[in-house]
């Protein structure tokens, strides 16, 4: 009989193409590893792994058999899952992945009442991009994700979260009144500074500027520089060298730089909409329920507070 041993190396060598680094991820030897790899071939009568020196490749049933033992795995994570949680909500591990313009922003307000209200909450963090989180989801690394909706999966659910509306930040030398409501064609897209290729919310930026373009009539130009944090393309904007769009949960935390002001944008608002996405099949569903209670609750708080200040 195949074992699920045997199926988690065979992953790991599918993941990173080399036997080495496979064996260094499941903390075995690679002579243990490749044991194993033997016999799970041996069992099959087929070969899964096509040997060269320096490197590994899957042979075309191997990467199918990979596939399906990636089903396997996630399965058996979602039985034990499944044992191990039934004595109460948000108990033990639970990973989670976030997007990197959420995350520094999020965190700070959900993490105190996390640790407050479910002592025995075991929580890890991933702050990755979008594609990657959810890869992570489908093969059983995540346990669930915070990041922009819609998600486009199969194999996916969603919970909606909260609503976050894009605002324009400029420096503060700029003219035009915090009361001001701008138009997506008063905004110049040469000047314009947003994240790097990958992140969601650069292509949900661009996306509202093409609306600009559209009716202008016009191909539209300039050029978009591209910066790896939103904190970097806070602090060119602060430092003059252009605009930018900024989620309004960033927004309340960058507001604190004198440097920079924010102007609304007009109606219908720009903006994304944050959700939970998590496996169809997994057993954790009263896990993932209350921990977006517990984001609805953090970002009306913050809203508050925020709107008190403000008044």
């Amino acid at each position: 009989m195949i074992t699920l041993r045997q199926l988690r190396y065979l992953s790991a060598l599918a993941r990173h193409g080399h036997f080495g680094r496979a064996a260094e991820s499941c903390s075995v030897t690679q002579p243990a590893l490749s044991m194993q790899i033997r016999d799970l071939e041996r069992t099959l009568g087929v070969a899964v792994v096509e040997r060269r020196p320096g490197d590994v490749m899957l042979t075309d049933v191997g990467r199918e058999i990979a596939r399906r033992a990636e089903e396997l795995l996630t399965a058996s994570r979602d039985l034990v899952d499944f044992a191990r949680h039934r004595s109460g909500v948000l108990t033990g591990r639970l990973t989670l992945g976030v997007i990197p313009s959420l995350a520094p922003y999020l965190l700070p307000k959900i993490l105190p009442l996390l640790q407050s209200r479910f002592p025995e909450l075991r929580l890890e963090l991933r702050e990755t991009q979008t594609r990657q989180l959810i890869e992570d989801i489908k093969n059983g690394a995540l346990d669930a994700a915070m990041l922009a909706l819609p998600v486009d999966e199969p194999d996916i659910d969603t919970m909606a979260l909260f609503e976050d509306l894009f605002l324009l930040a400029v420096p503060a030398s700029d003219p035009r009144r915090d009361t001001m409501r701008v138009a997506a064609e008063d905004i110049d897209q040469s000047r314009l500074i947003l994240l790097e290729d990958g992140h969601c919310l650069r292509d949900q930026a661009l996306a509202f500027c093409a609306t600009a373009t559209r009716s202008r009539g016009s191909a539209g130009g300039g050029t978009v520089f591209g910066a790896s944090s939103l904190n970097t393309v806070m602090e060119m904007v602060a430092g003059g060298y252009g605009v930018t769009l900024i989620p309004q949960i960033a927004a309340d935390v960058e507001r604190r730089d004198a440097r920079v002001k924010f102007l609304r944008l007009e109606n219908p608002q720009p903006g994304r909409s944050i959700g939970l996405v998590f496996r169809r099949t997994s057993p954790r569903k009263a896990d993932f329920a209350a921990l977006g209670e517990v984001v609805k609750e953090s970002v009306k708080i913050s809203a508050a507070k925020t709107a008190a200040k403000r008044g």
